[in-house]
């Protein structure tokens, strides 16, 4: 039967959603992070912006009618985020219809008003010759050679320390995300009976709950503090871009999984200096690599009290 409305739409798009604030209480080396509306004005922000990945829940629906039950075992959803959005504000997700047969999609997400909030990619399984977004924006990057906050920091290092974490529905998850999964299931832009635990038990192909994949990100950055991959202190960063890959997923709630770190990158603009870390994933006890992330974590030169002063001394030009 022909389509009697012609070419149907390139983009999948989903409802708009205002996401909530969770961050508002982060705190990490003794301050208040760039969530925090004071600490957001104070660096030429009007208040202070929903974290990067909590987007990443209005993508699940659309990439599960995409890929299907794969999504949550194989997916992969890297980002390159571009404009901040404050509670109250609306945002929509697009998902590329991909051609049939097809493992790799691009997506975006862009406020009411089609202000664009991020642009990356999506896949399952093995992408083949498509490299993701955040891959593609590694390869361009520059060396760099003015670097005065992360000076300290090389591409090679590893974190300082193995890293032991879990994530319980009432687990508080320490002061760098302030909230419980719990807490973030109330207010989930799209809530699954996968998240849950009496849902997943009657409802999931696994048996037991998984953990969403914005909640990913909370899960791998709890403990970040203990790698001791930052730069110089005190001084306030934000996510740029995030890629979470499963494995061999999904994650589950309540399992132990090891992380490993390592600084595959380091760059800099004109606003910002930033360190590219890929976190590996191993289920416990058995050591298998079931996830990988790597976070573009931008620090800004402005919030750095000592920036100046120490970019002087340097040799290195102060805007």
């Amino acid at each position: 039967m022909s389509n009697p409305f012609g070419q149907t739409a390139t983009f999948l798009a989903g409802p708009l959603r205002q996401p909530r604030q969770m961050l508002a209480d982060q705190k990490y080396d003794g301050h208040k992070s760039i969530h925090d509306d004071a600490m957001a004005e104070g660096l030429g922000l009007r208040a202070g912006p929903i974290e990067g990945p909590t987007h990443f829940s209005q993508f699940d629906p659309l990439l599960f009618q995409t890929f299907g039950e794969e999504w949550f075992r194989t997916g992969c959803i890297s980002a390159h985020y571009q404009n901040m959005v404050v509670e109250g504000e609306s945002v929509r997700a697009f998902v590329e219809r991909p051609a049939p047969g097809a493992k790799f999609v691009r997506l975006f997400a862009q406020k009411a008003d089609g202000t664009p909030v991020l642009t990356g990619s999506a896949s399952i399984g093995d992408a083949g010759a498509h490299p993701h977004e955040l891959q593609q924006r590694i390869a361009r990057l520059r060396p760099a050679t003015g670097l005065v906050i992360n000076r300290d920091l090389k591409v090679g290092q590893r974190g300082a320390r193995p890293e032991t974490i879990r994530m319980g529905f009432d687990q508080h998850m320490g002061d760098h995300y302030p909230f419980t999964l719990n807490d973030k299931l109330k207010v989930i832009t799209e809530p699954s009976d996968w998240y849950t635990a009496e849902g997943a038990t009657k409802t999931s192909p696994w048996g037991r709950p998984i953990i969403p994949t914005e909640m990913i990100s909370v899960l791998l950055g709890s403990t970040i503090a203990q790698a001791e991959l930052g730069g110089r202190k005190p001084a306030v960063g934000l996510f740029a871009g995030q890629e979470i890959r499963l494995i061999d997923g999904p994650l589950f709630v309540d399992q132990d999984y090891a992380l490993e770190r390592e600084i595959i990158a380091l760059s800099e603009s004109a606003r910002t200096e930033s360190v590219w870390v890929r976190t590996k994933v191993y289920e416990l006890p058995t050591r298998k690599l079931v996830a990988e992330m790597i976070l573009n974590g931008a620090t800004m030169k402005a919030s750095y009290p000592h920036y100046a002063q120490e970019a002087r001394e340097l040799g290195l030009p102060v805007a």
